[in-house]
């Protein structure tokens, strides 16, 4: 393989530029899977390990900015981020094994675009936005509009992400949830997961619901239907039962190795309704 190093913004947005066709890299996590098994040969390699100005975690007045080649061990431990923003904090914490977070990034995680990335459905609650950068300029979009399939982003050809920025949520919600479901309690692809920010008014009723799943679609997905049903209604058994029937209309739950489309929907429909009954 070639293998390409930039040691700064410009520099790796020069050489993408350059070479479109080159893979980035940042934690390596999954790029050592492919290596070992051949499927590197002959491609080129963009490192952007080396770049310190993706490595930081800015504190602004409206929302948190991470960089790009923050890990997942660097998430869970920051402590703005383990108080306004728990979910992400926690989802950092149960991806693969120690050896993972400590090597893999937010940015790479992202750009892997995996529909069983667990910090997926709490960046989505806390509606991100991701920053990037190329030859063209810098360009913001919605965290869910990064992803068009499963392992595909709308991202440009040499278009690379460049940082993370979360707003903070304002009011701060009643109640909030992250869950992932799987085999076992460690090192496990999520079968489902999934994540919810919940706000209640004065006379009991629902202010606001944002609930993401991933693992059930082809990218992660806001339960929108859901979401506006539930608004300005109490939380009723008979309310919670809709909506979660209605859920099926924004996800489509797939049959794969680790489990059946059957089994996602059920779970899916379980962690909503256990996080809307009071």
């Amino acid at each position: 393989m070639k293998f390409l190093k930039a040691h700064t913004p410009d520099e790796a947005v020069r050489l993408f530029g350059q070479h479109p066709e080159a893979i980035p890299l940042a934690g390596a996590t999954d790029a050592m899977v492919a290596w070992n098994v051949g499927r590197l040969n002959g491609k080129i390699i963009l490192d952007l390990s080396a770049i310190d100005e993706w490595k930081t975690i800015q504190i602004l007045r409206n929302s948190l900015k991470i960089g790009s080649l923050v890990t997942h061990a660097e998430i869970q431990r920051h402590p703005v981020i383990r108080k306004k923003f728990s979910l992400l904090a926690q989802a950092s914490s149960q991806i693969g094994s120690t050896q993972v977070q400590n090597r893999g990034t937010i940015g790479g995680n992202i750009a892997n675009a995996s529909p069983a990335g667990d910090t997926f459905p709490p960046l989505a609650v806390y509606n991100a936005l991701i920053h990037t950068v190329s030859f063209r300029g810098p360009r913001v979009l919605a965290f869910l509009d990064v992803f068009a399939w499963v392992k595909k982003t709308r991202l440009h050809p040499s278009e690379l992400i460049e940082a993370v920025e979360i707003p903070y949520p304002s009011p701060v919600p009643k109640r909030w949830m992250f869950r992932k479901v799987g085999t076992r309690s460690a090192m496990i692809i999520s079968k489902t997961v999934a994540a919810g920010l919940l706000w209640m008014n004065k006379d009991a009723t629902v202010n606001k619901l944002r609930f993401a799943l991933g693992s059930v679609a082809p990218t992660v997905k806001r339960l929108k239907t859901a979401e506006a049903f539930v608004a300005g209604k109490r939380l009723t058994p008979d309310v919670v039962e809709h909506a979660c029937r209605i859920m099926a209309d924004d996800i489509s739950p797939i049959d794969d190795i680790r489990s059946t489309a059957e089994y996602r929907l059920q779970v899916s429909q379980n962690l909503l309704r256990s996080f809307l009954k009071f």
